[in-house]
C-alpha cells in the first residue's frame, strides 16, 4: 500500500498528464460496436441491446475504414476493442476482424461467450484475437435471472472453457457486475475463477445507465460499495489478478489500490469509437447525446475528425457544476467519468466523497 505523499505525487502527474492529452490526444483504444443485437437482455445494458433491429456496416466499409486509419494514424499502439451487442451474431464476424488482423491492428473482444464453442475459439485465434473478456455476472441462477438469458451461465461457462482449451490468447479475463443482490457472491465466484486457467477478474459496479435506471434497487449501498473495494484490495494484496474497473476517482484510501494505476476517464483521450451505424464517438458506455457525435465514418476521415473535434470531451466537467467546481478533489476526479454524468441536470450520477472518502 503507497503511503498518501506518494500517491499525491502520482495524482498530480496525472493532472498534469490529463492536461497534455487535452492538448494532444493519443488515440490508443478504438471501439467498434458491430452489432447492437444480442441473445441477451441484461437487465444493466447501457445500449439497450437485444432482440433488435440493428443498422450496421458493411464488410468493405470497415475495410475502407480501418485502412483509412492505418494510412493516417498507423497501427502501432492502437488496439480494437470489439463489442455489441453481442459481436459473435455477425455472420461476417471474421471477415471483418480477419481483414483487421490483415492490415496489422491488434484486437480485443467482450462477449457474452454463449456463442463460442472449440471451433469458433479457434477461428478468434486465427483471425488474431488478442484479448476477450467474459461477463459472469454472479452465480448461475443470479447471472440467468441478471441477463434473462436461461443457462447463459452454463454455456458461457463452457466457452470460456473452449478459449482456454484451444489457448494462443494474450489474456482471458472475466468480468462482473456486481449488484446489491449479488455482491454476497463475490467469494463464491473468486473459488470459482480461482479453480480456472484464466488470466484476471474485473469487478465492477452496476452503473445508472440505459436499463439500470430501471432497477435503482439494484444500484450498490454506500455499505456495499465499502465491502466491494475492500474485497477487491485484499486480493490484490494476496496477490490475486483481481481488479476494479477504470471508471470513478475513488479518493486516497482506494487509488491504486483496487487497479494497476489510478483513475483517467480516457474518453476523447485515448479513446474513439465506432456505433453500428457508422457514427463516431468518445465511449459507448457515454449517453447516446446528438452532440456528442462528432461524425461518420460514411462522410467523415476518422483521422481529421480525431484531430479537430471531440472538444466537449477535452475539458473538466466539474466546471459545469457549482459543487464539484469547488470541489477540493477536483484537480484529481474532473467531474469523475463521462459515462455517469447527468447532462440534463450537470451533475455525476456517481460521486465516493463522503462514501470512500
Amino acid at each position: 500500500m503507497l503511503n498518501e505523499k506518494m500517491k499525491l505525487e502520482h495524482l498530480r502527474q496525472m493532472r498534469d498528464y490529463r492536461q497534455k492529452l487535452m492538448k494532444e490526444p493519443q488515440l490508443r483504444n478504438l471501439f467498434l460496436e458491430l452489432t447492437v443485437r444480442c441473445n441477451e437482455r441484461c437487465l444493466h445494458c447501457g445500449s439497450h441491446c437485444g432482440d433488435v433491429t440493428s443498422d450496421e456496416l458493411t464488410v468493405e466499409q470497415y475495410k475502407t475504414f480501418l485502412q483509412q486509419v492505418k494510412e493516417d494514424m498507423t497501427t502501432k499502439g492502437k488496439m480494437l476493442d470489439i463489442t455489441g451487442g453481442e459481436p459473435l451474431l455477425r455472420k461476417d464476424f471474421f471477415d471483418i476482424m480477419g481483414a483487421a488482423h490483415e492490415l496489422g491492428f491488434e484486437w480485443g473482444m467482450t462477449s457474452n461467450a454463449t456463442l463460442i464453442d472449440d471451433s469458433v475459439a479457434r477461428d478468434l485465434r486465427r483471425t488474431g484475437m488478442a484479448t476477450i473478456s467474459v461477463s459472469i455476472d454472479g452465480l448461475e441462477a443470479t447471472h440467468d435471472e441478471f441477463r434473462r438469458t436461461p443457462k447463459g451461465y452454463e454455456r458461457a461457462m463452457n466457452g470460456i472453457e473452449s478459449l482456454i482449451r484451444v489457448g494462443g490468447f494474450e489474456s482471458i479475463q472475466v468480468t462482473t457486475v456486481v449488484t446489491h443482490k449479488s455482491i454476497s457472491e463475490l467469494d463464491e465466484l473468486f473459488k470459482i475463477f480461482n479453480e480456472m486457467d484464466i488470466d484476471s477478474w474485473r469487478v465492477v459496479n452496476m452503473e445508472p445507465m440505459g436499463r439500470a435506471k430501471q432497477h435503482p434497487e439494484l444500484i450498490l449501498t454506500p455499505d456495499d460499495y465499502k465491502y466491494l473495494f475492500e474485497f477487491i484490495r485484499n486480493k490484490r494484496i494476496a496477490g490475486e489478478p483481481v481488479c476494479y474497473g477504470c471508471s470513478h476517482y475513488l479518493g486516497m484510501e482506494y487509488e491504486r489500490e483496487v487497479r494497476d494505476w489510478y483513475y483517467l476517464c480516457t474518453a476523447g483521450l485515448y479513446t474513439a469509437s465506432i456505433t453500428a451505424n457508422g457514427d463516431i464517438v468518445a465511449c459507448l458506455d457515454i449517453e447516446r447525446r446528438p452532440e456528442f457525435t462528432q461524425g461518420n465514418i460514411l462522410t467523415d476521415r476518422f483521422s481529421e475528425v480525431w484531430k479537430n473535434k471531440f472538444q466537449v470531451f477535452r475539458r473538466d466537467l466539474a466546471d459545469d457544476n457549482e459543487v464539484c467546481s469547488k470541489c477540493e478533489h477536483k484537480e484529481f476526479c474532473h467531474g469523475d467519468a463521462y459515462h455517469s454524468w447527468d447532462f440534463d441536470n450537470n451533475k455525476p450520477q456517481v460521486c465516493f466523497k463522503d462514501i470512500l472518502f
